[in-house]
């Protein structure tokens, strides 16, 4: 089981409390995030600002758990569009060796691009909104799924119940639905996690640049963009938002990791090894 580890049930601890605390925040957050206070600016933690407050005397507290809706929504938004599309197109390239090369040149080419310079490039041309930056992330990000989803592909289509359902006169279809996919979902459900950390860290990189959602909205990409000029002089101001990224995103690969080694069915052999010696 995958959380026998403490690593994987501390990941998924934090990953809870991010997601409740994002969700609730609006009904628990002391503070409004887009309150200014010109006398409480960069003022440094203390019992009414948790984290301090930024040039315009907003408080980072309530502006960094605000700002995890923007980066969690991307996140997951990308990670079930990316999953979706690299999932379809992995299915028919690996089962259908006659589209195959057709869709992996295809594929190749948008993995010529650095995933980050593709998006910066697609965001740029489509302009800075929540939903470009979704599109970009999610053309920056299938390849790989597809490329992994194919990779399975190729193991499971040749296995011997798979053989066995053709030769009964199951259609692609079927064949596809019931047999192949159930047993290459183990690499999609880690990958997925892994995407929704890169995208994250994407969506983070844009608004750092420049290229993200309306200023006006608060992400931690652009409050880190936002604190760079007083780094020595309110160092408060950019490093929670940093750390939210950091926190946030390690508990993914951690998480991912966790589910990494959950399916890798070398370790599923050695577990059930290792219980039948017992008994």
């Amino acid at each position: 089981m995958m959380f026998q580890k403490k690593t994987n049930v501390l990941a998924l601890t934090m990953l809870v409390i991010i997601v409740l605390a994002t969700i609730t925040a609006q009904w628990w957050l002391p503070v409004s995030p887009s309150e200014i206070d010109p006398e409480q600016r960069l003022s440094a933690p203390s019992v009414d600002h948790w984290f301090g407050t930024d040039d315009f005397g907003r408080d980072v507290f309530a502006r960094t758990v605000v700002a995890a809706q923007v980066s969690l929504a991307v996140g997951v938004l990308v990670a079930v569009f990316a999953t979706l599309i690299g999932t379809v197109l992995g299915l028919v390239s690996g089962y259908f060796r006659k589209v195959d090369f057709v869709l992996m040149r295809i594929i190749d080419g948008f993995l010529a691009f650095p995933a980050l310079l593709l998006a910066l490039a697609l965001v740029a041309a489509l302009g800075g909104s929540l939903v470009n930056i979704i599109i970009a992330l999610t053309l920056a990000f299938f390849p790989v799924m597809a490329r992994v989803v194919r990779s399975a592909v190729l193991q499971v289509k040749n296995e011997s119940y798979v053989e066995a359902a053709r030769t009964t006169g199951a259609g692609h279809g079927v064949v596809i639905g019931r047999y192949v996919l159930p047993n290459v979902l183990s690499p999609i459900i880690v990958q997925t996690t892994f995407i929704f950390a890169k995208a994250i860290l994407a969506e983070a990189a844009l608004s750092f640049l420049g290229v993200g959602v309306d200023p006006s909205t608060p992400t931690w990409g652009s409050m880190l963009q936002e604190a760079q000029i007083y780094l020595t002089l309110a160092p408060w101001y950019s490093i929670f938002p940093g750390l939210a990224i950091v926190i946030t995103v390690l508990a993914l690969n951690l998480l991912g990791d966790g589910l990494r080694d959950a399916f890798d069915p070398h370790n599923i052999k050695r577990k059930r090894k290792v219980k039948t010696k017992a008994a």
